[in-house]
């Protein structure tokens, strides 16, 4: 395993979820980066320092014996690993304040260290929220890999605090400095809205959510084939994203009960937001979690699922696949996961091996709806 080795601290850090013979590590050159720049400005013990999207928690465990902290970013498994992190490293689980995206942190900050997220909506978001929480004389920094730092991240840093200088490419990383000016307060064009026909509902989408601009391919081919059994069903919507699929499927089971879950603050946020839009106060239980980590086995009757096919920049099915693992631990014995997946990704074999009976519901040329028996 990887050590973090800087000059705050020397760190064995671990990634969420555990994998075994995990490939990846936790931390990267840009966050060598920035803490070195961190280390050369000289850090105060009284200093206040925001982090954003700080992944797995590399910043956040380096920073916190050696000034005030307060971590913010809208992975739920970005949380667990930071807790995770804390811990490991002989630092209390709870150590650093954690303020999910979907929330805004409380200032003043002297340090705001960002983690340039894949989705420019979350950092734009973020921008505008740290209009009046910056404390004189702050300084903003921005870190990513260079593969990963698209012009328009500067353009954002620019617009909604202040110039803008990058500095030399260290290991391919590099650093952005903005320099904090008075702006009159910006009006943030987030959430946005689209309507749907079929069901007839608007949704609304916070900034981080996969597809905010309109429905996604997959999930459209997948709502007019949503299981039809009625009755008082457990059901749950696994990586709800805007809550979508729960909320078309709650429509036309008035009496199934819902739970939808989602790793993304913003996700939850929305979906919270659309299920008290489209079905008022019917009950139901919406929580950022580890996918399904937190379900009681054998407590749902069937799982709907469109499964992501990326962790921040890492693409691949190991999420997909833990995915599917927590269904048919949470399913009773018959009980169904219902999925939407791309033909070339496979996933008819993959569930093959965890359940006993898998059939192709539709298609077309791009997308599967699969059904998989317990």
């Amino acid at each position: 395993m990887p050590i973090l080795d800087t000059p705050f601290a020397q760190l064995d850090l671990l990634r969420q979820p555990e994998m075994p013979n995990e490939p990846l590590q936790a931390f990267d050159a840009a966050d060598e980066y920035l803490l070195a720049h961190l280390h050369e400005q000289g850090l105060a013990a009284d200093a206040r320092v925001l982090l954003l999207n700080d992944g797995f928690g590399a910043l956040a465990t380096s920073l916190a014996a050696h000034c005030q902290v307060t971590s913010s970013g809208d992975s739920h498994l970005g949380h667990l690993a930071l807790q995770k992190n804390l811990a490991g490293n002989g630092q209390r689980y709870d150590g650093v304040p954690f303020v999910p995206a979907s929330e805004v942190a409380q200032g003043p900050f002297d340090w705001v260290l960002i983690r340039v997220p894949k989705t420019l909506a979350l950092l734009e978001e973020q921008l505008i929220r740290l209009h009046g929480q910056l404390a004189p004389g702050a300084q903003v920094v921005a870190a990513a890999m260079i593969k990963h730092l698209p012009r328009a991240a500067g353009d954002l840093l620019e617009k909604y605090v202040g110039p803008v200088q990058a500095s030399l490419a260290v290991k391919k990383a590099r650093l952005l400095f903005a320099t904090p000016e008075a702006k009159p307060a910006p009006s943030s064009p987030y959430p946005t809205r689209y309507r749907l026909e079929q069901p007839p509902i608007e949704l609304l989408n916070h900034a981080n959510v996969f597809c905010r601009e309109g429905l996604d391919i997959g999930t459209r081919a997948f709502l007019p084939h949503l299981p039809q059994a009625l009755g008082e069903l457990r059901v749950a919507d696994l990586g709800c994203g805007n809550g979508v699929l729960a909320i078309a499927y709650a429509l036309a089971n008035p009496q199934a009960q819902l739970t939808l879950v989602d790793e993304s603050y913003m996700a939850v946020q929305s979906a919270r937001e659309n299920w008290q839009a489209a079905l008022g106060e019917r009950p139901v239980t919406i929580r950022a979690d580890d996918g399904l980590a937190g379900q009681a086995p054998d407590s749902l009757d069937l799982v709907l699922c469109n499964p992501p096919f990326h962790q921040q920049q890492v693409v691949g099915d190991f999420l997909a696949w833990r995915m599917f693992q927590q269904a048919r631990a949470a399913l009773v014995k018959g009980g169904e996961l219902w999925i939407v997946g791309n033909r070339h990704l496979g996933y008819h074999a993959k569930l093959s091996k965890l359940f006993r009976g898998v059939q192709q519901v539709a298609a077309n040329p791009k997308f599967v709806v699969l059904k998989a028996t317990k």
